[in-house]
């Protein structure tokens, strides 16, 4: 045999085995220099919540309260309490701008933010969003180490992913895992559209970073299920950054609007109205005047695409309008009647109410 068909015979093997071995990431050895370069920029928040509470019944029976009450007259009344919490933030800009949890810093009296250097400085509050559970706060400092924001869009499951964090106070803490899913909706907001992870997340975790291997920030955890054991939930940063220069400008977040309720298909209304599968959002309610109404669309239309992009769930809808979109015309695609037609209709800003 001569040797060229020896040496193809003998490399046969290795160039077999090569496509198999990138389809996983060996591990990473070390998270310790990932670890050195964005600890510093990761911060812990420290608030003081004035809560309103209940004052304590006579006889913690509701009849026999009830009956004190009429003969007596009053109820109890409310009284102020304070109440302390912890979580975390990261560092976005050198003067002072940080992200975190809108429920970590939610009514807080005062907020206080502690460096891994042992600095501690008083933030201010300057915008939020409930709707995606973030808010942005700012301390008076300049030539702050800061992150970088990336693309959580190019996430995929496996990945590997690394939380910074304050976990029941515990400073600084350093967790490590995988994305186990992405697109998760499990009923915190409008927008749920979470990222999965196994790294562990505790409570204090909250407003804390998620990092990919690069030292990006793809998303910030904000959501555990407390029963369940490796599973965690960050808002991815993609849509974030849509939000985030109206709330830095603004002190609240500038989101698309259509004005539609939907609800999900199932399989006995998809043959009512003639779809093949139970896909697409169902329109059950319209709001005067909205985008929607003006553009002709009517309750009992499926909605199945909006600008090529197939609507599989009705909570997908509001996320897909909600970002980037403002005064920009969205085509979409719908069955009215068993037929499909194609309805335009131009984004508006959210109503504050």
């Amino acid at each position: 045999m001569k040797f060229a068909a020896r040496l193809a015979l003998f490399l046969l093997p290795l160039s077999f085995l090569a496509p198999l071995s990138s389809l996983a990431a060996a591990p990473p050895e070390t998270f310790a220099p990932l670890v050195k370069k964005e600890m510093p920029a990761v911060v812990n928040i420290s608030t003081r919540q004035v809560v309103k509470v209940q004052q304590q019944s006579p006889f913690g029976d509701p009849q026999m309260d009830d009956f004190f009450y009429r003969f007596f007259g009053g109820r109890p009344s409310q009284r102020e309490k304070v109440r302390q919490s912890l979580g975390s933030g990261f560092v976005i800009s050198p003067d002072g701008y940080i992200l975190t949890n809108n429920h970590v810093v939610d009514k807080a009296r005062d907020i206080k933010v502690a460096f891994s250097d042992g600095r501690v400085m008083e933030a201010k509050l300057i915008g939020t969003s409930k709707e995606i559970d973030i808010a942005l706060i700012k301390v008076e400092a300049t030539g702050l180490p800061f992150v970088e924001l990336g693309d959580s869009d190019t996430l995929e499951v496996g990945d590997w992913v690394m939380a910074i964090g304050n976990p029941f106070g515990l400073n600084h803490t350093v967790t490590a895992g995988i994305v186990s899913a992405k697109g998760r909706v499990i009923g915190v907001g409008p927008y749920d559209d979470l990222i999965q992870t196994d790294a562990a997340i505790n409570p204090g975790n909250s407003g804390g970073p998620l990092f990919n291997m690069t030292g990006e920030v793809v998303g910030i955890n904000t959501v555990i299920i407390a029963t369940g054991q490796n599973l965690g939930f960050a808002v991815p940063i993609t849509m974030v950054k849509g939000v985030l220069p109206s709330i830095r400008e603004k002190g609240r977040p500038d989101m698309g609007w259509l004005g539609v309720s939907a609800q999900v298909i199932t399989p006995d209304l998809a043959a009512a109205v003639g779809l093949a599968e139970p896909v697409g959002a169902l329109v059950n309610g319209i709001t005067k005047n909205s985008p929607a109404e003006k553009a002709g669309l009517k309750r009992g239309d499926v909605i199945v695409e909006l600008d090529g992009k197939k609507i599989l769930d009705p909570s997908e809808l509001p996320r897909m309008v909600a970002f980037g979109h403002i005064g920009k015309t969205v085509v979409m695609k719908v069955i009215r009647q068993g037929k499909p037609i194609e309805i335009q209709a131009v984004v508006e800003l959210r109503p504050e109410n």
